[in-house]
């Protein structure tokens, strides 16, 4: 099962990708930790990334998608993955596509979470509340200021990939305001009909 999930920051994407991890023993794939666990190993792509961190400068698509498609000849991958924030461009996409294809596999489902953008700002202030109360950090994007810049981001940036998988038959939406065990439910009833 490969499968990407889409959706703006706070849809809770990382949650279901948990759950998912735990029913079906895949792999979730996070840039943040490729981009980290290469620089960490040494990789030649990791010396690449630390290159332009070290010099403050935001790592290139060339790069991502060379860390990507090193982390998915993993032999955990070998039955599938869940790409979390990866791609997150219409450039990114293609190269997906693309290394895809090199290896002959395909996607089997893009589910994208469908949230309203307001009850989302709402989830964001209880996110931070409820962290502070239990004495834990607050995200530093659980701020409503940095939160909607991330959002306005997102909808620039990456919003335009679910025109991209609609058109290639591959996109299919969950309601994401749903209780976290409805969205997982309806997620699997999604893999249950596009994964083989």
């Amino acid at each position: 099962m490969r499968l990407i999930l889409l959706g703006p920051p706070g849809a809770g994407k990382g949650t279901q990708a948990q759950r998912l991890v735990e029913k079906h023993g895949i792999p979730q794939l996070s840039t943040g930790d490729m981009l980290r666990a290469a620089v960490q190993a040494g990789t030649e792509v990791g010396k690449r990334a630390k290159a332009v961190m070290d010099a403050g400068e935001l790592v290139s698509d060339a790069i991502v998608n060379a860390i990507v498609a090193e982390r998915i000849d993993q032999p955990d991958c070998a039955r599938g993955f869940i790409l979390d924030g990866y791609p997150r461009t219409l450039v990114q996409a293609d190269a997906v596509e693309a290394m895809l294809a090199e290896r002959g596999i395909a996607l089997d489902s893009v589910i994208e979470l469908v949230v309203d953008d307001k009850a989302l700002v709402g989830r964001i202030v209880k996110r931070a509340e409820d962290a502070k109360a239990a004495g834990q950090p607050v995200r530093k994007d659980d701020n409503p200021a940095v939160f909607e810049e991330r959002l306005r981001e997102y909808y620039k940036k990456t919003a335009p990939l679910t025109g991209y998988y609609y058109a290639k038959g591959r996109l299919r939406t969950v309601d994401g305001m749903a209780s976290i065990d409805a969205v997982t439910a309806e997620i699997e009833k999604v893999l249950a009909v596009t994964a083989k």
